[in-house]
């Protein structure tokens, strides 16, 4: 992998392209690139376009570092509001001993970022800032706490005290010693325009087209497919736009309720793509779970990294330069389950408060004997949780609550964390998105936590870490931006999820595609774990030594491996995998605490 190495303090720069120079490292993506172009010292990654026609122009005529270099002299610290793309740039002002950070819309190439004692360092991983040399970088218990409840650490906080990375569409500048960011970006979301359906087709398959051209452009690119309407939508424009049969690759499982290998084939046969088909076997899963946990630069549990690792390699293996994801199309055009339930819930919010307090909750809530009474008793379980107020609302089905936090964790790990950190931060997104309809409000929540926070980094290290690049088109700013402006209730109409996407793409896309139940790459990991004994020595031994460390409590370990052998295999799972990749990476990493 790539790396540049980098530290400014605001007098001298260090670069070099050496690991191991005793000085805070950079590595900013699988294709790095560091340039001198007087008086600025530029390292980017990803393709970091203009909006700017003369400066996208220069872009071809003279390469990206002497585009950034004059984008920078014209627009200063505004630079990141006039460029497109997927990318982060990092720029040094050498004449007046300055640094300029920013990511894009949805931070896909990630910068952290820490101060030390004569300035600051920043890299795209988190393990370079370790390896430094600065040192004084130890764990956040609160962050801890988080990735326990959300099974990743979400941003801007990382793992570390003192070490931040930039939010999506956040930029960073020093200067003078001092430090500041800024959101050149946030999504604001058009509620009240209106266009018929014709226009808004022919826009949006435009703006998809443009961006699945532009993503694969020049490279020796295929495409994820799992058979859902996102990625066989990419897979059919991948073809389309480079006039070939797309090179297609899947992952399949052998287990009842997982496998969607056939929707795959499917969309494959449909489009006449050069289809590639992978089964992951449970031997994979023991032999890529110690890998994926070091790799990771701060603890990462969802089990679905798995597929997509196996899904990555197969391709690289044959020859595939460039994987297209079909990342986004969930939260920016409404396809989430949850939204679906939120707006039945939200039906409750409708009815007199009078009615509501006086009469349906002391009926429903407060007699005896209701529980028994079926009909009775999902009429009290939906009043219950229609009372919660949004977004806690969206958390009332989350593993650890559902545990109970004071079986799960230690008294003394409890002591050092707040435990309404995740409605605090849930709160703040969603409370503080440019959208007054709920459905936005949803949507703008998992720009953050799915989408920047979880996907993202999963496809993204996933394809490092099997030596692939990797693009999203659903993410384009074209595509984002056509989402922002479209109606709520195209979006959402009803309790049909992802309505106008779907309709638009009715004749492209087989009906069996459009009409299946939301899938993708899930892990049959709960019911391996159950019969596949490597897995179990992984995952029980994992559980065993995490007790020890005084986060979990060790009673808890024990009391969850023996529900999971006799229990739901899946549910159960799924907190098995959290806490086993917990302690799998704290295991790797090298401020990890002593037992």
């Amino acid at each position: 992998m790539a790396q540049a190495l980098a530290r400014f303090d605001g007098a001298k720069t260090q670069i070099s392209s050496k690991p191991w120079c005793g000085i805070a490292a950079a590595d900013l993506g699988s294709v790095p690139y560091l340039a001198d172009a007087a008086p600025y010292l530029l390292v980017f990654s990803g393709a970091p376009n203009f909006i700017d026609r003369e400066l996208q122009d220069l872009v071809r005529k003279k390469g990206r570092a002497v585009a950034l270099a004059e984008g920078y002299r014209r627009f200063r610290d505004d630079l990141a509001s006039h460029l497109s793309g997927q990318y982060s740039v990092a720029l040094i002002d050498q004449s007046e001993q300055s640094l300029y950070l920013a990511v894009d819309r949805f931070a896909t190439h990630p910068l952290n970022y820490g101060t030390v004692s004569d300035g600051i360092q920043f890299a795209s991983n988190l393990d370079a800032l370790l390896l430094s040399g600065s040192g004084g970088f130890e764990l956040d218990p609160q962050s801890i706490f988080h990735y326990i409840y959300f099974h990743v650490v979400p941003g801007p906080e990382t793992i570390y005290r003192g070490l931040r990375r930039l939010s999506a569409g956040e930029c960073l500048s020093f200067r003078d010693g001092k430090l500041t960011t800024r959101n050149y970006w946030r999504p604001d979301f058009i509620e009240d325009q209106s266009a018929s359906f014709s226009e808004l087709k022919q826009d949006f398959m435009a703006a998809l087209r443009n961006a699945v051209r532009t993503a694969s452009d020049a490279q020796n690119c295929g495409s994820f497919l799992s058979g859902g309407t996102d990625s066989s939508t990419i897979a059919g424009l991948l073809g389309e736009v480079s006039g070939k049969p797309a090179r297609t690759y899947s992952i399949g499982f052998e287990a009842a309720g997982y496998d969607e290998m056939e929707y795959a084939r499917l969309a494959a046969k449909h489009f006449k793509t050069d289809h590639h088909e992978y089964y992951v076997t449970p031997a994979d899963v023991a032999e890529a779970i110690p890998k994926i946990a070091q790799v990771y630069d701060q603890p990462f549990g969802n089990s679905s990294a798995v597929p997509t690792y196996f899904c990555a390699r197969f391709a690289q293996q044959d020859g595939i330069e460039l994987l297209l994801g079909g990342d986004g199309g969930d939260e920016l055009y409404g396809g989430n389950e949850r939204y679906a339930r939120q707006h039945v819930f939200a039906h409750y919010e409708r009815v007199p408060a009078s009615l509501r307090r006086g009469v349906i909750e002391p009926a429903l809530l407060g007699l005896p004997g209701i529980d028994k009474i079926m009909p009775l008793r999902k009429a009290k379980s939906y009043v219950q949780q229609a009372k919660v107020p949004m977004p806690a609302r969206m958390e009332t089905y989350n593993l650890l609550d559902r545990f109970g936090v004071g079986q799960v964790l230690s008294p003394d790990f409890l002591e050092k964390v707040a435990t309404d950190g995740p409605l605090r931060h849930l709160s703040a997104v969603y409370n503080g998105a440019h959208a007054s309809s709920m459905i936005n409000r949803m949507l703008a929540l998992d720009f953050k936590l799915t989408l920047t926070d979880n996907d993202l980094p999963k496809v993204s290290r996933m394809c490092e870490l099997a030596r692939v690049n990797v693009a999203y088109p659903m993410l384009d700013d074209g595509v984002l931006d056509f989402s922002l402006r479209l109606a709520p209730g195209l979006k959402l109409k009803g309790t049909k999820l992802r309505y106008f996407f779907k309709e638009a793409l009715r004749g492209f896309l087989p009906d069996a595609i459009i009409t299946k139940p939301k899938h993708g790459f899930g892990l049959p990991f709960g019911p391996w774990l159950r019969d596949y004994r490597p897995l179990q020595q992984i995952a029980y031994g994992s559980l065993e030594q995490l007790g020890d460390r005084g986060i979990i409590r060790k009673e808890f370990t024990r009391e969850l491996i023996n529900i999971h052998r006799v229990g739901h295999a899946s549910y159960y799972g799924t907190m098995v995998w959290v806490l086993m990749m917990l302690e799998l990476w704290l295991t790797h990493h090298p401020q990890a605490p002593k037992r």
